[in-house]
């Protein structure tokens, strides 16, 4: 079953598409709450969270695909977008997924793509009961790149003093925003999230290096893992690669949240 659900955070409305398992009434599933990455929604690049919903539909895992506010189909401007407040509206998301009557609330993972990695690997660390995490391509790079005042290339303050913005894709990011990725303390905000931890990363990564990813393995502890995919750039542009990404996954959760039909 599909279902769309407005969430409330402060006076925002955050749409989302929930995808449920068939099965008896009353039935608890372990839930994913899945999180997209900087200026993308719930259908992600290649609308590769829909393909990665159905799959955890069928193997007995409830998911939650969200657009933060100022993407998608949310309330908000991408103007306001802070990557802050974009942790606390995941936050929310997650405590208010806990109270579904179809979600078994001791088991509840994490998806997060790019930015969206970044972000579901913080608020994992600081929303408690995370029971497994996932993330695809995490860009921690973005505060390195962006405290040194460029981003693909260009420089943010030259284009901020002329336009009072940066242009991001067609995006108006903000001085506020570009503040607040700079002082982000990505793996510090990371490491307190003892629970298992599976990072998938493209070798070919010219958005997000994969070094940048590495990282994280020296401030978790064995809790977590990395899968290096040969060839895999940021978007996962290929069939196979986004095929194993996908799969690699499904594996992961299906195990650390032991779906009932699935044990």
């Amino acid at each position: 079953m599909i279902v769309n659900h407005d969430f409330q955070y402060d006076d925002l409305t955050l749409r989302s598409t929930v995808h449920i398992p068939e099965g008896p009434p009353g039935t608890r599933w372990p839930g994913v709450v899945l999180v997209h990455g900087f200026a993308n929604n719930r259908l992600e690049t290649g609308a590769s969270f829909v393909r990665m919903s159905r799959l955890l539909r069928d193997a007995g895992i409830a998911s939650v695909r969200v657009d933060l506010s100022g993407h998608g189909e949310s309330d908000g401007d991408f103007a306001q977008v802070t990557i802050s407040g974009e942790i606390a509206e995941a936050r929310s998301v997650v405590q208010a997924v806990r109270t579904f009557d179809f979600i078994d609330p001791e088991r509840i993972g994490l998806v997060g793509g790019s930015m969206g990695g970044v972000v579901a690997g913080i608020v994992a660390a600081e929303e408690p009961g995370i029971t497994a995490t996932v993330l695809w391509s995490p860009a921690a790079v973005a505060p390195f790149e962006v405290g040194a005042g460029r981003l693909k290339g260009r420089d943010i303050a030259a284009e901020i003093a002329a336009k009072g913005y940066f242009d991001a894709d067609g995006h108006r990011m903000s001085p506020a925003l570009v503040e607040d990725i700079t002082t982000l303390d990505v793996y510090g905000r990371s490491r307190a999230y003892t629970g298992p931890l599976l990072i998938i990363h493209g070798d070919h990564d010219d958005i997000a290096p994969i070094d940048y990813a590495r990282r994280y393995l020296d401030h978790y502890g064995d809790n977590a893992d990395m899968e290096t995919v040969p060839g895999a750039d940021h978007g996962w542009g290929t069939v196979p690669h986004r095929t194993r990404l996908h799969r690699s996954t499904l594996t992961f959760l299906r195990h650390h949240l032991k779906p009932a039909d699935h044990t």
